[in-house]
């Protein structure tokens, strides 16, 4: 290589890349992480909220009747190795006024710091990602501060149907509004995907403002027949005007981030749990200590059934339906079982699921 294209090459790098630090706020980017489940089914209405990959929540308002399936599929843009699939399997053609299904991420509050929005010194920043759908069509995106309701919506556009695209976004500072310093909501990046008439007027943005217009000329077509799928990856949100290459993080940090909001225990038959006493003939406790420090005060949650669970100690085993939690931190999760153990106090164990259908995990989603 000459020595002019050398520092060619190094203006290159100086300009796509940020020295030092973690670039992306977004957790999960990549698609890489899905703790809860690789497929869910049913989608759309009831069946919403944080269902598959992690960080990534299916959310809806209104009734609308579009129903999909989300996986973590492996069709993904060259250097990628996932993307969220989404797949409609019940159509939509006719959408209430105040209709609407999306895809968002919450960032936490303290992770925007950087931004300092609010400030005269706010920054811009850049979302870059990769899409893919069966239609070629406009569709809406909004961010959201959470902390004070102030609201930047725009729109990208499908060129070309079933084909991996990169759509980058730079949106304004915001001198007006910060974040809070703090472990709650901070700022909702959100991808439209059904649109009532309430939320397609207005204008896109180009400023913030304490008005909001969530879902400008976005157009339905894609719902429009079952079997059509929209799929996103390399989701990156961060400071500056630049989109730089998506930051690929090994699959360890990416579960480790993802496990402050929500850590899989069990799941599945025959997956050990926890080590437990008897604190008494029919009470069982434990400790299970996190991996990482949630977010928050963790809630266990659980699919539970007859003789899900049992108790190994002493030779013999007690079968039992489901755990209870108390007492616990951010650290530490406390287990118990309550009258359906018949054992010795003072004698230790561990527990262990017993049906394809247990799960156990903590949560401290935003």
């Amino acid at each position: 290589m000459t020595k002019a294209a050398e520092l060619a090459k190094m203006g290159e790098v100086l300009t796509n890349s940020q020295i030092g630090g973690r670039r992306n706020i977004v957790i999960n980017g990549g698609m890489i992480c899905s703790q809860r489940a690789t497929s869910a089914t049913g989608l759309g209405d009831g069946t919403v909220g944080y269902v598959a990959l992690d960080r990534f929540r299916l959310e809806h308002a209104g009734s609308p009747t579009a129903r999909y399936t989300m996986t973590q599929d492996s069709n993904a843009p060259e250097g990628f190795a996932n993307s969220m699939k989404l797949e409609v399997t019940t159509a939509d053609t006719s959408f209430a006024s105040d209709d609407h299904q999306y895809i968002d991420q919450f960032i936490e509050a303290q992770n925007l710091q950087q931004l300092a929005y609010g400030t005269a010194s706010a920054e811009r920043i850049t979302l870059s990602f990769y899409v893919k759908c069966s239609t070629a069509q406009t569709f809406a995106l909004d961010l959201v501060n959470e902390d004070n309701s102030r609201y930047f919506n725009t729109t990208y556009t499908v060129s070309s149907a079933d084909t991996w695209e990169r759509k980058i976004i730079t949106f304004p500072a915001d001198t007006a509004s910060g974040f809070n310093n703090d472990n709650g909501r901070g700022l909702r990046v959100r991808w439209t995907l059904v649109a009532g008439s309430d939320l397609t007027d207005g204008s896109v943005s180009t400023a913030w403002s304490g008005t909001q217009h969530i879902a400008t000329n976005h157009e339905n077509t894609w719902v429009g027949a079952t079997s059509r799928t929209w799929q996103l990856t390399g989701v990156q949100l961060e400071v500056g005007s630049q989109a730089t290459p998506f930051e690929h993080l090994s699959f360890g940090e990416t579960l480790a981030l993802a496990q402050r909001y929500y850590t899989l225990i069990a799941s599945g038959d025959a997956k050990t749990l926890a080590n437990m006493q008897q604190y008494s003939a029919t009470i069982l406790y434990g400790v299970y200590p996190l991996p990482v420090e949630m977010r928050a005060v963790a809630t266990l949650e659980q699919v539970t059934g007859t003789n899900y669970y049992i108790h190994f100690r002493n030779g013999t085993g007690d079968s039992f339906n489901e755990l209870e939690s108390d007492t616990s931190t951010a650290r530490a999760i406390e287990l118990h079982v309550d009258g359906a153990i018949s054992g010795t106090a003072g004698h230790a164990g561990w527990i262990r699921t017993t049906n394809a259908s247990a799960h156990v995990a903590v949560s401290a989603e935003l």
